[in-house]
């Protein structure tokens, strides 16, 4: 299980280690980690020269502390000091001395002709670790200006500074600045904010040492990332004796005029995810039938009974008086349901359905909005939402009572308990119309299927991004890539995984 942790309990697990160990001994044990790492960032090159920015307190000792021992190999290191030394912590007071006594050159951050003298290497950011409230400015925007136009190998220790290590957010909001990190050597545990937000940009590769802490330290976690073995029990291999009534009924609300794309998008992704039978239930004409998959069947939605049908409502839903009464017909229904798009903004706009969501039976109702919808829906602003996704994630599923998946660079799924995991697969190619359609007709297709709701969430978001990987790896995207071309990806992938890991 890969777990996160949030800022407060690695201070807990960092607060408890400490009681039990002589002092500087995860300083010590942190330097060396990070040493190692440079090393294998820098193996095989010759005239090596490693800029190491170090701050104040704890993680400005952990760089410190690296500097030491990393003087001691063939290496030009040099250490840019901002810190005031009569007012670190011991720990980095004794780690500054230890570097001082070393081979290590020390410049002057405030004067950037001190760094640009060389070319670097290697460059390790040790200037603030996860306790970092204020947004970088002044000399230190300077220096981290400077060292995210290099194009060498930069090592973050801990976390980026400038960046939350609990939201994934650039501390400030617009216009402030983060290091951009090629690599995170993160200590302890991992961290929710290297995985959302702008935690992928400015993460890069991401390795977690736990500094040998024992394992009664850590609690159990409220925070995970999204992998293949969180839903591996839900997958089945299909067995002979089967029929399509095995395999369940989806049902897609939507299709307003001249919105018709999004629900068939939805319908064939469902039917590509293994769904027995699929309908598409069109608010306004339906067409006779669609001509690249016949299998899927046309209907007018107020002559759809939904009985215990999944259901997917809102892609091209509209939000004329005829798609409100048809999602209220919807949330009344007894089978388990998957809202999205305007589905979302009517219930954003009316307590009645409001109401009636919050009174499903728990775990039947799985909501997708992307960062505006979610800003509707809890009403606040989309800045707001994106300050701090996994908090947004968890409201929206609190109030609720649903399984909310905010969906955006790194996608967290909530659940009404408070836990949260957070998903590591897909890219910029799925910032393009149509791709939610896709990912909320898998939803529902895994639904039918009677996947338990908690994982039908996590496996469609996963395989959602890891089919857009895949294509990407095979030149089709980043740019250009369509959300018609997930749809086939993901039915390999599907098939994929069931053959190598159904239990």
């Amino acid at each position: 299980m890969s777990a996160l942790y949030s800022i407060a309990e690695i201070r807990q697990i960092e607060h408890a280690a400490k009681a039990e160990l002589p002092s500087y001994t995860l300083m010590q044990r942190a330097g060396e980690a990070c040493a190692r790492r440079a090393l294998s960032l820098v193996a095989g090159d010759d005239d090596v020269h490693v800029l190491i920015l170090a701050g104040p307190g704890n993680n400005g000792g952990d760089a410190l502390e690296a500097a030491h021992y990393l003087s001691q190999f063939e290496l030009h290191v040099s250490v840019a000091l901002h810190a005031d030394e009569s007012r670190q912590p011991d720990d980095a007071r004794k780690a500054l001395q230890r570097a001082r006594a070393s081979e290590v050159e020390f410049l002057d951050i405030a004067d950037p002709a001190h760094l640009t003298h060389k070319r670097w290497t290697l460059v390790i950011d040790g200037l603030f670790g996860i306790g970092q409230t204020r947004p970088l400015g002044g000399k230190l925007r300077a220096c981290v200006d400077y060292i995210n136009s290099l194009r060498c190998p930069v090592l973050a220790i801990d976390i980026a500074s400038g960046l939350s290590a609990d939201t994934g957010a650039i501390i400030g909001g617009a216009g402030c600045v983060a290091v951009r990190a090629t690599h995170t050597l993160s200590f302890i545990g991992d961290k929710p904010g290297m995985h959302t937000c702008d935690g992928q940009d400015f993460s890069g590769e991401v390795v977690v040492d736990n500094l040998d802490i024992d394992d009664k330290h850590f609690p159990a976690p409220r925070a995970q990332l999204n992998e293949l073995e969180l839903f591996a029990p839900a997958l089945k291999p299909r067995a002979g004796n089967t029929h399509k009534g095995s395999y369940g009924d989806v049902i897609v609300v939507g299709g307003a005029h001249g919105m018709g794309g999004a629900p068939v998008l939805a319908a064939r992704m469902a039917a590509h995810a293994g769904s027995g039978r699929v309908f598409i239930a069109f608010v306004d004409d339906a067409p006779a039938y669609d001509s690249v998959h016949p299998e899927l069947m046309m209907r007018q939605a107020d002559r759809v009974e939904f009985g215990t049908a999944s259901v997917v409502v809102g892609p091209g839903l509209g939000t004329s008086r005829h798609a409100h009464d048809v999602l209220t017909r919807a949330l009344d229904a007894q089978g388990r349901i998957v809202i999205d798009a305007d589905a979302l903004n009517m219930i954003a706009a009316e307590p009645g359905l409001q109401h009636k969501l919050q009174n499903r039976a728990q775990h039947t109702s799985i909501i997708t909005p992307h960062p505006l919808e979610a800003a509707r829906l809890l009403d606040v602003t989309t800045a707001e939402i994106q300050n701090d996704r996994p908090a947004a994630a968890r409201l929206l599923a609190r109030h609720f009572k649903s399984i909310a998946i905010l969906k955006g660079a790194g996608t967290v799924i909530a659940f009404p308990d408070g836990d949260i995991v957070i998903n590591a697969t897909g890219n910029p190619a799925l910032s393009t119309a149509g791709t939610g359609d896709v990912l909320s007709g898998l939803c529902g297709a895994l639904l039918a299927q009677g996947w338990p709701a908690t994982l039908a969430a996590l496996a469609a978001v996963w395989m959602h991004g890891k089919a857009a990987d895949q294509l990407v790896d095979l030149g089709v995207g980043p740019v250009g890539l369509t959300a018609s071309e997930v749809i086939p990806a993901v039915r390999t992938l599907l098939n994929q995984i069931i053959r190598d890991h159904a239990r």
